[in-house]
């Protein structure tokens, strides 16, 4: 649990100075989310910064565990979901089952964090500038091929 707390403590704090919204933490992962519920002048570039960040700190602060990153962007539908009884707010949508294969990717990858081509567009520059476009790869459950991108460093 002391791990657990201190890698979702660096997730918690990364996202957040990003303008992001851990949304909700599965396991030993988490949904994070950039412009919704609040409006973001450009979410794709906060979320694909924070995900450089986010790889350099727990790398630091964490060596030898384990992670993958997986920074998609698109239209999704955010909102309350549930029962009266049990609301919980969440996004849904073709960009958060991209996002959660491209971590999955990420995890077997030396570079631990993968972008779709889509996010780094959306980006814009100076952000997405700091990414490269690489291979296309059939992402498990998908039948289009997405666009790999890898930041340096």
């Amino acid at each position: 649990m002391d791990l657990l707390n201190r890698f979702f403590r660096g997730v918690v704090e990364t996202v957040e100075s990003h303008g992001g919204l851990v949304n909700k933490f599965q396991g030993d992962a988490a949904l994070c989310v950039f412009g919704a519920p609040v409006t973001r002048p450009a979410p794709a570039a906060d979320a694909l910064a924070a995900a450089r960040r986010l790889r350099s700190r727990l790398e630091r602060d964490l060596p030898g565990v384990g992670f993958g990153i997986g920074v998609s962007a698109g239209t999704a539908v955010a909102g309350n979901v549930g029962a009266e009884r049990r609301f919980e707010y969440t996004v849904i949508g073709d960009p958060v089952n991209e996002a959660a294969r491209l971590c999955d990717l990420a995890k077997a990858r030396p570079e631990r964090l993968l972008a779709s081509e889509a996010a780094v567009r959306q980006a814009g520059v100076p952000e997405g500038a700091r990414w490269t476009v690489g291979e296309p790869v059939v992402l498990r459950g998908r039948d289009a091929a997405t666009r790999l991108a890898t930041a340096a460093g």
